[in-house]
C-alpha cells in the first residue's frame, strides 16, 4: 500500500454520486488516496474496522474464508464500488477480506467522517441501504446455489455474472483476468473441477479461452445450463 496525492474526481465514486453538493468540501478534506499493487490486500477478515473504501480505479475480489485452507469469492468490485461496509454495526471486525486482483486506487474515509455523512445524507442513506438490500439478495442466491446447483451450472452462472459486472473488451473476452483458482473460489468449487469443466466448454463452443482470458460464444446455451442444474437438484 503506499498513500497517492487525490485524484479522485469527487464524481464518480458511491459516496460521491450520492452526497449533498454542500458536503462535498467535507469529503475532500477528510479522504485519503491509497494504491495497492496487484495482490495487496486492502484488509483482511478479522481486522478492526477503520473506514470505508471506494473504488477509484482498477479491480478487487472480495473473499472469505471456507473451511482452514479455502477461500469464498463473495463479490467483485471496480470503478465506483464501495468497500468495508460489511464492517459497519456493532461488531467493530471486518468479516471479510479484499484483495486486489489488479492495480488499484481507492478513496478512504475513517469511520467516523462516515457515521457523519450517514447523518446528513439521507439521499446517501437510502442508496446504501437499497445496496445492502441487493447485495443480501445475492448472498442468499450464491448461497442456494452452493447448496443445491450442480457444480457445472455454478461456473456457467459464474461466468454470466463476470460478464455482467465487468462487461467486455473489444475482443469479446469478459474484461477481467481471473486465474482459474479464483474462478474456483467465485463459483465454490476447486481448481481442477473449473479446469475440467472450462475444457468441457470449449470442446462445445460454449466458451473461448486464451490465457486468462475468457470469452462467452453462447450465452443462452449457458443460460439454459443454469436453470437446467438447478431444477435438476
Amino acid at each position: 500500500m503506499k498513500k497517492i496525492n487525490h485524484i479522485c474526481d469527487l464524481k464518480s465514486c458511491f459516496l460521491c454520486k450520492r452526497c449533498l453538493p454542500e458536503w462535498i468540501p467535507a469529503v475532500a478534506a477528510h479522504r485519503k488516496s491509497f494504491h495497492y499493487k496487484k495482490g495487496e490486500m486492502l484488509f483482511q477478515e478479522g481486522d478492526e474496522v477503520k473506514g470505508i473504501y471506494f473504488v477509484y480505479s482498477g479491480k478487487v475480489k472480495v473473499h472469505k474464508k471456507w473451511g482452514s485452507e479455502k477461500e469464498l469469492i463473495i463479490r467483485f468490485a471496480q470503478k465506483g464500488d464501495i468497500l468495508g461496509h460489511r464492517g459497519l454495526g456493532h461488531n467493530v471486525f471486518y468479516p471479510i477480506s479484499a484483495t486486489a486482483i489488479e492495480p488499484v486506487n481507492v478513496c478512504f474515509i475513517d469511520l467516523d467522517f462516515f457515521q457523519a455523512t450517514l447523518k446528513v445524507n439521507y439521499e446517501f442513506i437510502y442508496q446504501l441501504l437499497l445496496f445492502f438490500a441487493d447485495e443480501l439478495q445475492e448472498s442468499e442466491r450464491k448461497m442456494r446455489n452452493l447448496a443445491h446447483m450442480q457444480v457445472k451450472g455454478r461456473i456457467a452462472q459464474a461466468l454470466l455474472a463476470l460478464q455482467e459486472k465487468f462487461g467486455t473488451t473489444e475482443g469479446g473476452f469478459i474484461d477481467v483476468s481471473l486465474s482459474r483458482q479464483d474462478l474456483a473460489s467465485y463459483a465454490g468449487t476447486t481448481y481442477e473441477t473449473v479446469f475440467r469443466i472450462i475444457n468441457e466448454f470449449t470442446e462445445e463452443r460454449s466458451i473461448q479461452t486464451e490465457g486468462k482470458n475468457i470469452a462467452l460464444l453462447d450465452l443462452d446455451k449457458l443460460k439454459e445450463l443454469t436453470r437446467e442444474m438447478e431444477a435438476g437438484s
